[in-house]
């Protein structure tokens, strides 16, 4: 029993209030117990996400055993929109103009480094480890996701820029639209042989039909977006109307079994080219869910047990832990020798060819989701030992690659020169016009100092600014402000006539 049950059992509550104070309890400890455990991780520039795995391990049944069971098991379906939200930030990414600059080289690099990735998992999965057929499928199919939330952090922090920069997030972006079709093939497969049937190719294809009306109705769904927000509508029906779709997808994609990855990266490609300059919706968006994927996140955390790791289980040669490393590092071999032999094969620049793989080791958030959704669909067919392993090596892989995923990102940019950290590459050359407080005959090391600080001015500057996306939550406080101003306004009018 856990802690919040035997605390409900002593003030004698029962039934229905038992049941709804459990589960309210349950979200505010949660919510809590991330948040405190982002402040210790931040000491140690590590992820949230890092964070909230951690947090979910404390409170979960294998330690503190803080929430109830019945609280882990009924919100499962968080995971689907955990993803679907995921998914429309990264349709961000996918602008046509963008796309047409570097033409079909992006996919001819992602198709590699997540081919590579997956054919040599599975290869040592099967061959090696002597994994079941369907399982090494379904978690080399894994292997090939990169998580976008890490790479994208590290590259605001480091403010790094240019064509490596361009190329990492583009190959990032088309990775988890290319991940989904094969693990939604691999789940397809691993289902109709764990019902002891027989493979054919209409289950092979089928899955990928699916992907495709999903994807048909993510457009659709990405011009209706377009069409219900106006340049008049308010900030704040914007995020509702917003908030209402992805939902509305999502509870689509559920009704039919798929997942809503696919759908949500059309709707926010499809809205964001026809916007073209409209980002702040997608800010908004990025502002709103962290108390979702928070919740998400420690929940994934909760069903992680150590006891676990060390032991031998039905249908396994090795302990999970040792899986786990050799999964580990065969995805990180997988990733860096695909990423250099695509970027070899279109023959991009050096700096990219061999440092583009580095960039894409970390697995966070879509991995997590996606191995969720594996794990639940491999246990309504009866395959729940699976669906256990599944999800305990994605999670304590994940956690490594958040580990070492942003530090060698941070690494990847450096070597490519997309950022600089000595001070004096930093600075500028100063143009001939450029008013300089410096007199004639100062010395070099001086006009270098007088530069310096001039940079570091414009920086400070620059980190004095409010964040894009609490700005336009800002901007949205202060129209309701105005807009309840005008109406308690209108009311005193109205009451004195």
């Amino acid at each position: 029993m856990s802690l919040i049950e035997k605390l409900l059992d002593v003030l004698n509550m029962t039934g229905e209030v038992k049941s709804t104070a459990s589960v309210i309890i349950s979200i505010g400890v949660i919510l809590i117990c991330g948040f405190l455990m982002t402040r210790l991780t931040k000491l140690l520039k590590l992820p949230n996400v890092t964070a909230y795995l951690i947090a979910g391990i404390i409170i979960g049944p294998s330690m503190i055993n803080v929430v109830p069971q019945q609280f882990i098991d009924s919100t499962s379906f968080l995971g689907d929109i955990a993803l679907a939200f995921i998914a429309f930030s990264v349709g961000e990414y996918f602008k046509i103009k963008d796309i047409n600059k570097v033409g079909p080289k992006i996919v001819v690099i992602t198709l590699m480094e997540a081919l590579l990735a997956f054919v040599l998992t599975f290869v040592v999965c099967y061959f090696l480890i002597r994994l079941e057929f369907a399982f090494a499928l379904v978690i080399s199919s894994l292997a090939s996701v990169t998580a976008p939330t890490s790479t994208i952090m590290t590259i605001k922090q480091t403010k790094a820029k240019g064509p490596f920069v361009n190329t990492l997030l583009e190959v990032v972006a088309l990775d988890n639209a290319f991940s989904l079709i094969l693990f939604s093939v691999a789940i397809s497969i691993s289902v109709a042989l764990g019902n002891g049937g027989s493979v054919n190719a209409s289950e092979i294809i089928m899955p990928i039909i699916y992907n495709i009306i999903c994807l048909a109705i993510g457009i659709v769904f990405g011009f209706i977006l377009k069409f219900l927000l106006p340049s008049r509508r308010t900030t704040d029906n914007r995020l509702i109307i917003v908030a209402a779709l992805i939902l509305l997808f999502c509870g689509v994609c559920a009704l039919f079994g798929q997942s809503p990855l696919l759908g949500c990266m059309a709707i926010g490609t499809v809205y964001t080219n026809l916007t073209k300059n409209d980002d702040k919706i997608f800010a908004q968006v990025n502002y709103f869910i962290p108390p979702i994927m928070l919740v998400f996140f420690v929940r994934s955390g909760m069903k992680f047990n150590f006891a676990d790791l060390t032991a031998t289980h039905t249908g396994f040669v090795l302990p999970f832990f040792l899986i786990v490393i050799i999964y580990f590092f065969t995805r990180l071999i997988g990733k860096y020798c695909g990423g250099l032999l695509g970027s070899a094969i279109v023959r991009t620049p050096r700096n990219t060819s061999f440092y583009l793989g580095l960039g894409l080791l970390p697995q966070g958030s879509i991995a997590i989701a996606l191995a969720t959704s594996g794990a639940r669909t491999l246990s309504s067919v009866g395959l729940g030992d699976a669906s256990d392993a599944l999800l305990t090596i994605i999670l304590a892989s994940v956690f490594m690659f958040e580990l070492i995923g942003p530090p060698f990102t941070k690494l990847a940019l450096y070597l490519s020169h997309s950022y600089e950290t000595k001070l004096d590459n930093l600075v500028p050359e100063v143009e001939v016009n450029k008013q300089v407080l410096v007199t004639e005959g100062t010395s070099k090391e001086v006009e270098t100092l007088v530069a310096q600080i001039q940079r570091i001015s414009e920086e400070v500057g620059y980190l004095s600014e409010i964040e894009e996306a609490e700005e336009a939550f800002t901007e949205a406080a202060e129209e309701y402000h105005d807009n309840m101003h005008y109406r308690r306004n209108y009311r005193h009018f109205i009451n004195k006539k």
